[in-house]
């Protein structure tokens, strides 16, 4: 199975719950999946509680007792881009660790869940932003983008910055997790614009999660179209 590598339309959008999911819809397939976040801002240690990989290791039983540090390659303070939360503790994102942190875990888990840092266009060392680490670490994006207004525009822009580095996502899903549900015929008319200018297929939507460790089954449906039933 090839490294995934989600990413999002924006901050917040639901990247870490789709990595969840994910991770939660591999094991359940027999696969050996890891999670792994090269690059956590707002991080003062890597077994912080409010970190990403916390938060995956707490809802996964198979991952009970192991160290969500482990998941972890970069962790910065400051919550910002990780360029800027880099410089402020003097300190130089060197890609190649990424590079092979993520051959290494490849040896031993498939597929690799890594989850980006903000959008794709989100500076991290020089002129490489988190859009080049997919190319880097041989990922294929899977997009998070929210259900709401706003989203046909935010998707398409991540779509067309990926199709420029020759990237295809495998798919989007979309995140509906605010207070009020989107209205359904909204739903469909971003998913109908989304289509029809990218060719991008919108496999489904994930609402509110109630319960993280044991989501209902619908959560995993938009997964199960988007690898055909894998």
């Amino acid at each position: 199975m090839q490294n995934l590598f989600v990413v999002g339309t924006d901050t917040g959008v639901g990247k870490t719950v789709l990595s969840l999911l994910l991770m939660q819809f591999f094991f359940a397939k027999g696969y050996a999946p890891f999670y792994l976040k090269p690059l956590q801002t707002g991080c003062k240690d890597p077994n912080d509680i409010d970190i990403d990989a916390k938060f995956i290791y707490r809802h996964i039983g198979s991952l009970k007792g192991k160290e969500p540090a482990d998941s972890v390659i970069y962790c910065f303070k400051n919550p910002k881009a990780p360029l800027f939360a880099a410089r402020d503790e003097g300190k130089l994102i060197d890609i190649s660790v990424i590079e092979n942190i993520v051959s290494q875990k490849a040896k031993d888990h498939s597929p690799l869940i890594i989850e980006a840092a903000g959008g794709v266009l989100v500076p991290v060392v020089g002129n490489i932003s988190v859009i080049d680490l997919i190319t880097l670490t041989k990922g294929t994006p899977v997009i998070a983008a929210r259900a709401g207004l706003g989203t046909i525009n935010h998707t398409l822009l991540t779509i067309e910055a990926l199709d420029k580095r020759g990237l295809k996502p495998l798919g989007i899903v979309f995140m509906d997790a605010g207070e009020r549900e989107t209205p359904p015929e909204m739903i469909s008319e971003n998913k109908f614009a989304i289509e029809e200018y990218s060719g991008v297929k919108v496999t489904g939507v994930i609402g509110r999660i109630h319960d993280f460790s044991q989501p209902v089954p619908d959560c995993y449906y938009p997964l199960a179209r988007m690898f055909g039933g894998s």
